[in-house]
């Protein structure tokens, strides 16, 4: 294990040069003080757990110190916000402190989130709140606990250094972590201020350092591209099984590696609706849950016209045509297996979709319903679970569906059946009642319960002695958080 003086920085989106980012130095916070970190995220820099203990982390990560070798940098993009287009955003209140490899070979961005303003503020004071942070920490950390792509959060700062929104908050740091923070409007802003050759050298850095496979085939940048399709379809299927709702999907939230971005006002569903809005600007319900689905092939097919350059029309459109297919399929064979099915059966989207249809019009918890559901045979579960529905007529019109397909679904025994749904319906997930418990301890100085609670959501299916608590349906409030892009 390292010490913080000895990672090894490399900094390779640096090197592209100004055109692309600006050196910016991060502005310190007031009376820095550790919050939280994750042991896993800092195992991915090799980094000794310890570590995190000491004054010079939360100095280094506070903005007071800096490595001789860092090179901190704030991105230039644009992207299409809410459907519009909006010529220049870039890092606002964020900086690339460096990227960092580790003795696996990995490169890691450091990136640094609340680090004072940047050149792309735009009237912004650049900094982020301990409300936000700790959000994006825990869902960062709970996501990929979960199975799905995601950037990573190592640690979030807290601070006295007081910050205006709605009213005074205190200013906080997050540091993310990933393999790259190149979104699809990196590859928007050159292509809509026509500057070709640096769009051509994007575009070669992000194949050679993060797609060198795709260099075999005949027409690289397609196969990219095709990958990049491929890995957003799998992610927003397992977003839609897992019933996670981002927010605020623009084109400059979305990665090129096919990850989860960005976090703002994201929910996980209590109860499940399709047509659930977490974000209470998007008055309109461009990202409802249910909207997830389709804005992910627009964007990407945002993406695919910023990359017109290299890849034909045709081609990009075929591309696209992969992406709800390879969706489907990816979804089915998630909810298949959170049903507790091992086999494919023509009608298993009809019996999904049926089944939430009901939870819909019932206000069942999506995420207790399908643990549940594992506890016991089928038969005995059904019957359990059925005083959760208005509708009970129609539960048992899909109850015995249900039990007919798990028994033509094989034979094994119920610790079998158990021990399989299990490990795919987590008991645990990060509800906003549990997320608002834990800042508002925080904000009163007390991180105890932030950091009980990413420590649950690190096993989210493995059921913890003494944690009950965190595995109930929320109470009538914490049903009704409102949550913005304010950070």
């Amino acid at each position: 294990m390292k010490a913080l003086d000895e990672l090894t920085f490399d900094n390779r989106f640096a090197r592209l040069g100004d055109a692309f980012s600006t050196h910016v130095l991060p502005e310190p916070l007031d009376e820095p003080r550790l919050v939280v970190a994750s042991k896993a995220a800092m195992a991915l820099l090799d980094l000794d757990p310890a570590v995190a203990e000491t004054p010079v982390f939360a100095e280094l990560f506070g903005g007071h110190k800096l490595w001789a070798e860092a090179e901190p940098r704030a991105m230039v993009y644009s992207g299409h916000q809410f459907g519009g287009y909006t010529p220049q955003l870039g890092d606002g209140r964020g900086l690339l402190l460096g990227e960092v490899y580790n003795e696996a070979g990995e490169h890691w961005d450091l990136h640094l989130k609340g680090a004072g303003m940047t050149p792309y503020s735009r009237m912004g004071d650049g900094r982020a709140v301990l409300r936000s942070s700790i959000r994006e920490f825990l869902a960062s950390e709970a996501l990929h606990a979960l199975g799905i792509p995601t950037s990573r959060a190592l640690c979030v700062i807290g601070s006295s250094t007081p910050v205006w929104r709605e009213k005074q908050e205190r200013g906080a740091m997050v540091l993310r972590l990933a393999h790259s923070h190149i979104r699809f409007g990196h590859f928007e802003y050159f292509y809509y201020t026509k500057k070709p050759e640096q769009q051509a050298e994007l575009a070669e850095h992000v194949l050679n350092l993060h797609y060198p496979e795709c260099r075999e085939q005949p027409e690289p940048y397609l196969a990219m591209f095709r990958e990049i399709v491929e890995r957003n379809a799998e992610m927003i299927a397992k977003w839609q099984a897992y019933g996670f709702c981002h927010g605020v999907l623009n084109t400059d939230n979305m990665s090129i590696l096919g990850i989860t971005f960005d976090f703002g006002p994201f929910a996980f569903l209590d109860d499940f609706d399709a047509h659930f809005i977490c974000n209470h600007s998007d008055h309109e319900g461009r990202y409802s849950f249910s909207n997830q689905v389709p804005i992910g092939q627009w964007n990407l097919s945002a993406l695919a016209q910023a990359l017109t350059p290299f890849i034909s029309v045709e081609a990009l459109k075929e591309a696209l045509g992969l992406y709800l297919p390879l969706y489907q399929a990816h979804y089915l064979d998630l909810m298949r297996r959170r049903l507790g099915l091992t086999t494919a059966e023509e009608d298993d989207q009809t019996l999904v979709e049926g089944l939430l249809k009901l939870m819909q019009n019932s206000g069942v918890d999506y995420t207790l319903f399908l643990r549940r559901l594992g506890d016991e045979s089928a038969t005995l579960a059904v019957a359990r679970l059925r005083d959760d529905f208005v509708d009970m007529a129609g539960f048992d019109a899909w109850a015995e569906r249900y039990k007919a397909r798990v028994a033509r679904d094989g034979d094994y025994t119920q610790e079998q059946r158990r021990e399989r749904m299990h490990a795919v319906n987590p008991l645990y997930i990060l509800r906003n009642y549990l997320a608002q418990n834990a800042i508002t301890a925080a904000e009163s100085g007390d991180y105890s319960e932030v950091r009980r609670l990413h420590d649950v959501l690190t096993r989210p299916f493995e059921e913890q002695a003494g944690m009950e608590q965190y595995a109930q349906r929320p109470p009538d409030w914490g049903k009704h958080l409102e949550i913005s892009c304010s950070s």
